[in-house]
């Protein structure tokens, strides 16, 4: 059973004409080890008290590469979705959804009436913008409109495209920064539409165009949103980048190494404007996040959890709490969209493999068992460049385990992904759970509200290599990363964690 739309009724919540609030008892566990060297484990109670702001604003989004596959199927889908656009196909009529979006298409179990379980939208938690009424702008190094970078991604139905195009051939991106010692070297034919100038100059002429979009759009808040082309690793170097106050000053002095995405990341922080990395490189290095924090501005990343990298983080995660061994993983991709271009040149491919690569080390380290000190499964990952299969990425892996008494066991997968229809909903859902958030104060028994951390950990489910704040644990685990923000929801309207014990009917 589907409810829309609900109310808890709770001593401990209260609904006001702008505000959510609850009193609400965490549950935790702490350990610790005593004299005799035995470790104790003490189950905790503490009070916090949550207060979100129910006053939607009007959203605006900028993505950075808004003309590049990914920024222009968003964009489609979403006035698809506005406008009632149906479609026909070799398969029948299609309609518009959000299917791929946490927020929009996924749900959440509230409890069970007279033995019926009941579930509820994501999106009907707490209340969030609608997609359809985002007001969208960005930049790009190419100078095609919103309408022909659709048809040259070559993602969507063509008589989808077709009726889209109205909507979307007047959608200009802004000019964008461009350094081709980031990028691949074949980038370059698409680069017609740059920002001139030193890199600070370049900060402040960003600065400006999120200014004048928030202006002329009459925006409450802006997001932005890097979803353009991986970068090489950017070299973390003591007096360069590896404090603010050293970064900025060597923006100031024009410094080669400070990386595009790290400029346009610096500009959100001067605007107070959140920043999510949507790609793997190291756009976060020491000093930019210092920076954030200081000005306690919402930064995000790294890279989109979409296809391989998400069923990795399902699978590794079972086979390690099954107490099976995974002792090899081999993961092969082919791609032929301008981003398996880009990942062609190997300094870009290096940025890649280092996310896709970590992401099972929390799981191997929460099993001892299995695993001795320092003892890793091999894992490779391999990205090759095929034009011909476009934005349909094939995925290939290999998952070698050691099982009882010597045994082996193999799975082998093959995934087709349709890459930027796979990673749209991801952008869309980082962008509103990044405004939801912030709408969101919380506080301990006794202390005063405040916000997140402005390293936003609750956004870890949609990353490849989660950001978190220095001496938080690194969770890739996609189910405690979405129970991790389920349950952060749940708590702000009162509601304990889903723990699936059942014992009314046991």
């Amino acid at each position: 059973m589907l409810v829309e739309k609900f109310q808890v009724d709770s001593p401990d919540v209260e609904y006001g004409t702008d505000h959510i609030k609850s009193q609400y008892s965490y549950a935790s566990t702490s350990v610790d080890r005593n004299a005799e060297g035995k470790w104790m484990v003490k189950p905790t109670q503490s009070k916090y008290e949550f207060q979100t702001s129910t006053k939607l604003p009007k959203l605006g989004v900028m993505l950075v590469g808004w003309g590049g596959n990914n920024g222009s199927t968003l964009t489609a889908g979403i006035l698809a979705n506005k406008h009632g656009i149906t479609w026909m196909t070799k398969d029948g009529l299609k309609q518009p959804n959000y299917f791929g979006s946490l927020t929009q298409a996924a749900t959440l179990r509230l409890g069970n009436y007279k033995g019926e379980e009941v579930f509820t939208p994501f999106k009907s938690l707490l209340p969030m913008v609608k997609p359809e009424d985002i007001v969208f702008g960005g930049w790009d190094i190419s100078s095609y409109n919103l309408a022909d970078a659709m048809e040259r991604a070559q993602v969507l139905d063509w008589e989808l495209q077709r009726q889209l195009v109205p909507y979307m051939k007047e959608q200009m991106p802004l000019p964008g920064i461009y350094d081709p010692d980031f990028i691949a070297a074949n980038q370059d034919t698409r680069a017609d539409n740059i920002i001139k100038g030193t890199r600070s100059e370049q900060v402040e002429q960003v600065r400006q165009q999120i200014r004048t979009f928030k202006e002329e759009q009459k925006l409450d808040k802006v997001i932005v949103l890097w979803t353009a082309n991986t970068e090489r690793y950017s070299n973390v170097m003591n007096g360069l980048n590896d404090t603010a106050d050293n970064l900025l000053a060597s923006i100031e002095r024009n410094e080669t190494e400070v990386a595009p995405s790290s400029l346009y990341a610096v500009a959100c922080i001067k605007e107070g404007v959140p920043f999510i990395n949507g790609a793997p490189q190291n756009t976060f290095v020491p000093g930019l996040v210092e920076f954030a924090v200081k000005q306690n501005v919402l930064i995000a990343g790294d890279d989109f959890k979409s296809g391989q990298t998400k069923m990795k983080s399902v699978l590794v995660d079972f086979l390690v709490g099954a107490g099976i061994k995974p002792t090899s993983i081999v993961s092969y991709n082919h791609l032929g969209n301008n981003d398996g271009m880009n990942l062609s040149a190997p300094q870009t491919f290096r940025s890649k493999e280092i996310s896709k690569s970590n992401v099972v080390d929390d799981m191997v380290a929460s099993n001892s068992i299995l695993y001795k000190p320092g003892e890793h499964p091999d894992h490779v990952v391999v990205i090759k460049y095929v034009p011909n299969v476009g934005d349909s990425k094939r995925a290939m892996d290999e998952y070698m385990s050691e099982i009882f008494m010597g045994g082996h066991n193999t799975i082998s997968m093959h995934n087709t992904c349709e890459d930027s229809l796979l990673a749209a909903p991801i952008i869309l859902d980082l962008v509103l759970l990044a405004e939801l958030t912030g709408r969101i104060q919380f506080k301990e028994e006794g202390k005063e509200l405040h916000g997140f951390h402005p390293v936003a950990v609750l956004l870890s489910y949609l990353a490849k290599a989660p950001l978190v704040p220095d001496g938080t644990p690194v969770v890739n685990a996609l189910a405690k990363q979405r129970a991790m923000l389920e349950n952060t929801f749940r708590a702000c309207v009162g509601l304990y964690p889903e723990n699936n014990m059942m014992l009314e009917f046991k």
